[in-house]
């Protein structure tokens, strides 16, 4: 084998080497921008990267020299990093391997991005009374999102799992780099105008510039301006976007906003059938109380009709009849018995009867009835009435009675 041609572990190791025998790279201090800070693993060790306008370089701290780290690491802090360079030969790269860590104040983008916060939050466009309610049903979901990626297949993929019959309509747009905020804000102003019932404007995950451009105005105010509910989904967990201030709603990845926006069709239609049979359970219910209730009603008002009335007073004329007709009999029968006993009383004192007995009635010639000797006088003429007729005679003789003593 040639000794000028070398493996690329040798040529990564003879680097190192240089690396580690260059007395400036074994003890340097830098001072840059931390990005891509996703705090410390479960090895407890600490990885970043360090930037400025120009570049960037990895950043390394062990947790045997977290000691050295003064104030908080997080996006967007400048910072000094000092310690030494180190290669890692199996990838080829470089990387710094910090003893210590001092805070220098905030970096160019935070500034940028503390200052836009504040702008838009006296503006109230971060204010809850602004918010619209994300829609429990929809039909139609909009993304807002790069045409090809992670964060729109797996849109496309919780979506239809959930609900396959949901329509999906993507308005692409650049999501990174120079105008990606452009972009942005016309596709939410394309898709707003279709009549979505949601939204989702967002991208899978990346380092604090990738996400930046969920940080620029223009986004801002077109999701402030969208009558359609919006659901911010940049891809990270820990820090915020302005988008996720200014969106009704917030969801940490592209994913979750998904599972957020569309409801589960089969949930959905086995609370409906719980719903339904809750409904027929009720109706049943009804229906047989609304029947017995009927009965009841109806046996009342056959009770009060006009044809039972007049039934009842029919019977109750019958059974007045029935006694009136009665007490008539009885009042009849006692009447004849009374007068049967006034007939023969009547009968028993009868002039005619008396007269045909062989007794007169005798009258003077005036008419009257005698019934005393003195009433007359000899030669007074006196009518006898007998049974078949009458006899006028003259007084000759009076005779009076002698008192029985």
């Amino acid at each position: 084998m040639d000794k000028s041609i070398y493996s690329v572990g040798q040529l990564n190791n003879y680097i190192k080497n240089m690396v580690q025998s260059d007395f400036l790279l074994s003890h340097i201090s830098v001072r840059g921008e931390v990005s891509n800070f996703k705090g410390a693993g479960s090895s407890g060790h600490l990885y970043f990267t360090l930037k400025d306008r120009d570049a960037e370089v990895s950043v390394a701290m062990w947790k045997s020299r977290r000691s050295g780290l003064k104030g908080e690491l997080k996006n967007g802090a400048s910072v000094t990093v000092t310690g030494s360079v180190d290669v890692y030969t199996v990838r080829g790269t470089y990387q710094i391997i910090a003893e210590r860590i001092e805070p220098q104040g905030l970096g160019e983008l935070f500034v940028k991005y503390e200052e836009l916060t504040r702008d838009l939050a006296d503006r109230g466009m971060f204010d809850e009374m602004y918010k619209k309610p994300i829609p429990e049903h929809i039909t139609t979901l909009g993304v807002v999102t790069a045409e090809t990626g992670a964060a729109i297949r797996d849109v496309i993929q919780i979506a239809h799992r959930r609900n396959p019959y949901v329509r999906i309509i993507l308005s692409p747009a650049r999501v990174q780099g120079e105008g990606a905020a452009e972009s942005i804000a016309a596709a939410i102003e394309r898709l707003d105008a279709m009549g979505c019932d949601v939204m989702i404007v967002g991208r899978g995950g990346g380092s604090i510039e990738d996400l930046w451009a969920f940080n620029e105005e223009p986004v801002a105010y077109a999701i402030f301006n969208a009558s359609t509910p919006v659901i911010s989904a940049v891809g990270h967990e820990t820090d915020t976007t302005i988008a996720d201030y200014v969106a009704d709603r917030r969801a940490p990845t592209p994913s979750a906003a998904a599972e957020i926006a569309v409801f589960s069709y089969e949930e959905f239609r086995d609370e409906i059938n719980r719903l339904s049979d809750r409904l027929s359970d009720r109706m049943e219910r009804i229906i047989g109380y609304t029947r017995m209730r009927l009965a009841t009603d109806g046996e009342a008002l056959k009770k009060h009709s006009p044809e039972n009335q007049l039934m009842t007073i029919r019977t109750e004329l019958k059974n007045v009849r029935l006694r009136l007709d009665g007490a008539m009999e009885m009042r009849l029968t006692a009447d004849r018995r009374r007068l049967s006993v006034l007939a023969e009383r009547i009968d028993g004192r009868s002039p005619a009867k008396k007269l045909a007995a062989g007794y007169a009635y005798v009258r003077d010639s005036s008419g009257r009835r005698l019934v005393s000797v003195d009433q007359v006088t000899g030669g007074d003429d006196i009518t006898l009435t007998v049974s078949d007729g009458s006899v006028v005679s003259r007084v000759e003789k009076i005779l009076r009675a002698t008192p029985s003593g």
